[in-house]
Formats: C-alpha cells, structure tokens, sequence
C-alpha cells in the first residue's frame, strides 16, 4: 500500500494517507514536480502512459511523484526520476505552490508541490508503464501549444509552466548583469 504525506497549508506534515485514498477525499498531501533541461535550454517533457490512474495520454513535465513517509523531497525526486525516466541528474529546488484539480474520474489532486529543475543530455530510458513517449522542446513552442491546446496538459503542468518561464527569465536576466 502506497501512501502520501499529509499536509497543512504551509507543508507541516499532519499524517500520511493511501495515495488513492489521498486522491478519492481531496486531502492537501505533498507532491514534487521535475523539470529537466538539456544544455540547449529546451524542457523535456513526456507523455504520460494511457493506462495512468488519472491524466493518462497528457503531456506534462519531465516527471512528478510524491515523496513517502519518512522520506525527503530531493531524496523522492532523485529515486523517482531514476524509475521513471531511467536516469539521475543533480536536482535544485526552485519553488513550490498549491493546487487543486478535479479529474473526470472522480479523483482530487490536491497538492504542495515542491519543484526541482535540474540538466541532462544523456541517455533517457523511461519506464513504459509511466511514460508514453518524451521530447525536449523549446520553452516557446511549448508555450505556443499550452495556449492553443491546453486540454494536451496536465493540469499542474499549466499551472507550474509559467512559474518555470518566469524563473528561467530571471535566472537568465542575472547571468547578464554578471551576478551568476
């Protein structure tokens, strides 16, 4: 049985939940997004398998999860990415936000999401019971889609993407004024 850490508003942990369960009541249980870079600054995204118990055949970023009890965030990004996506790469956290979607299954997301980016250009081996197909893309086309078609996405990821834009824009705006 796998299950979630419970959360309050500010991500003091309040007890731990089986995830489907997590997911049938809308309980706030921490969650972690990873956005993964290659050295030309395109994103890689994937499209999640069809058979996923929600959001299956969307596309969304490189991998996301949830940590379990007792476990740390970067600890639970590092072993996901790797079972996921089939390899590790170092992992920053960047920023986390609050979200809550309603699925046409019935099933709540409704998470702390903590977001770690990282870069990679090797070798990628994903899961095929998780993942569908993956592609770096530019952060322009991706956006370009998202406002032609956002039913493609998953819900967190159009609410993430533009956080992830504007920290790209500002981590870029300070390698140009020299503080990097």
């Amino acid at each position: 049985m796998e299950e979630v850490i419970l959360v309050d508003e500010q991500d003091v942990e309040i007890g731990t939940l089986e995830k489907m369960e997590a997911h049938i009541q809308g309980k706030l249980h921490r969650a972690f997004s990873i956005f993964i870079f290659n050295e030309k600054g395109e994103m890689l995204l994937q499209q999640r398998a069809i058979e996923k118990y929600h959001s299956g055949g969307l596309w969304t970023n490189t991998c996301c999860s949830h940590p379990r009890p007792g476990e740390n965030n970067n600890e639970a990004a590092t072993r996901r990415l790797m079972e996921e996506m089939g390899f590790t790469t170092t992992l920053s956290k960047i920023f986390d936000f609050k979200y809550h979607a309603l699925f046409d299954n019935g099933l709540i997301e409704h998470e702390f999401d903590h977001v770690f980016t990282g870069t990679y250009d090797g070798i990628i081996t994903p899961d095929v019971k998780e993942v569908k197909v993956f592609q770096f893309l530019s952060i322009q086309d991706i956006k370009s889609d998202i406002k032609l078609n956002p039913e493609k996405y998953t819900a967190w990821f159009c609410i993430a993407f533009p956080k992830i834009e504007e920290w790209m824009l500002n981590k870029s705006t300070i390698k140009k004024e020299g503080a990097i």
